[in-house]
C-alpha cells in the first residue's frame, strides 16, 4: 500500500550525489510521493528542479525556516510568491516551512536572541500574509513557541484547515487547540520513541481522518534505525508502528494517511 512522506529535506542528499539511491529506496518501500520542504532561498530552486525531474514522486514547498531568518530575511521572503506566480513549473504544493523557534536561539546572548525572535515573528507574519493571498497549504515549524504560533495564525486570517504543524511533539491540550480551529498535526519517527507517549496520545486524539506521516529526513529517524540518518524510505517504519497505535492493519493505516496527505496538499 503506497505511503506519502509529507515532510522531508532532500537538499543534503542531492548535494552529496545520493539522491538517486535515496529515491530508489523510497520507491522500494512503497513511498508513492514525498514533499521536500523549503527552508531558505538556497534550496527552493533546487527543489523545483528535483520535482521537475521526478514528476509525481517529488513535490516541494517554499518557505523561510525560522532558523534561516537573519538580517536578510526581507529579501528572502520577497522571493517566495514568485514560485507560484512566474511561468516556471512545477508549482509548490505548500508554503513552508515557516514559524517560530525559541529552542535554537543563542543562549549566551539575550539581546541577539531577542532580535532574532523579532525577525522570526516578522518573517512568519509575512509568510502567513502570502499564504492567505495564495490560498495554499501552510507548513508550520513550531519549537518552544506553540501558543505564539497559534495566536499569529489566528490574527493572520489564514484558513486553519490548510495549516499543518509538522513534527507534532506537543501534548493533548495543544492538539485540542489545533482541532478546535480545524488545523492538523503531522507525525514523524518521534511517534516510535519509547518516551513519546504524549505524542501517541495526541495522534490518537486527532484521529485517523486527519493523520499524516512524515520523516523530516535526515532528522528524527524512527525505530529501529534511530541513531542513523533518516530518509524517506523509513516512513514505512513509522506507518507500521502507527498501525499498532491505532489498532488496525498496516494497509488500512497506509490507505487513510495517504488519502489525507493527497487531500491536504492537493497531490
Amino acid at each position: 500500500m503506497p505511503l506519502i512522506d509529507t515532510h522531508t529535506h532532500l537538499e543534503g542528499f542531492a548535494r552529496k550525489g545520493q539522491l538517486v539511491p535515496i529515491l530508489e529506496r523510497a520507491r522500494a518501500a512503497d513511498v508513492a510521493a514525498m514533499v521536500t520542504i523549503g527552508t531558505s532561498p538556497d534550496d527552493w530552486g533546487l527543489y523545483r528542479e528535483i520535482a521537475h525531474q521526478n514528476p509525481g514522486l517529488v513535490h516541494y514547498a517554499v518557505g523561510l525556516h525560522p532558523c534561516s531568518v537573519d538580517e536578510r530575511w526581507v529579501g528572502a521572503v520577497a522571493q517566495v510568491e514568485a514560485f507560484w506566480t512566474d511561468l516556471a513549473t512545477p508549482k509548490p504544493v505548500a508554503l513552508g516551512e515557516i514559524g517560530l523557534d525559541r529552542f535554537h536561539l543563542p543562549k549566551d546572548d539575550p539581546a541577539k536572541a531577542e532580535l532574532l525572535f523579532r525577525w522570526q515573528r516578522d518573517a512568519f507574519n509575512q509568510g502567513l500574509a502570502i499564504a492567505k493571498r495564495l490560498g495554499c497549504p501552510v507548513v508550520v515549524h513550531s519549537r518552544g513557541a506553540f501558543d505564539e504560533c497559534v495566536e499569529m495564525i489566528d490574527e493572520s486570517g489564514v484558513d486553519w484547515t490548510k495549516v499543518v504543524f509538522h513534527c507534532f511533539t506537543e501534548s493533548e491540550p495543544q492538539m485540542r487547540e489545533l482541532m478546535r480551529r480545524g488545523g492538523y498535526g503531522s507525525f514523524t519517527g518521534v511517534l516510535t520513541y519509547k518516551n513519546a507517549e504524549n505524542v501517541r496520545v495526541a495522534a490518537k486524539l486527532q484521529g485517523l481522518d486527519r493523520f499524516m506521516l512524515e520523516t523530516d529526513a535526515p532528522y528524527l529517524t524512527p525505530m529501529p534505525h534511530r541513531g542513523k540518518p533518516n530518509e524517506p524510505a523509513f516512513v514505512r517504519h513509522t506507518a507500521e508502528f502507527a498501525a499498532g497505535v491505532f489498532g488496525l492493519p498496516y494497509e488500512e493505516l497506509a490507505r487513510i494517511s495517504t488519502a489525507n496527505a493527497r487531500r491536504f496538499f492537493g497531490i
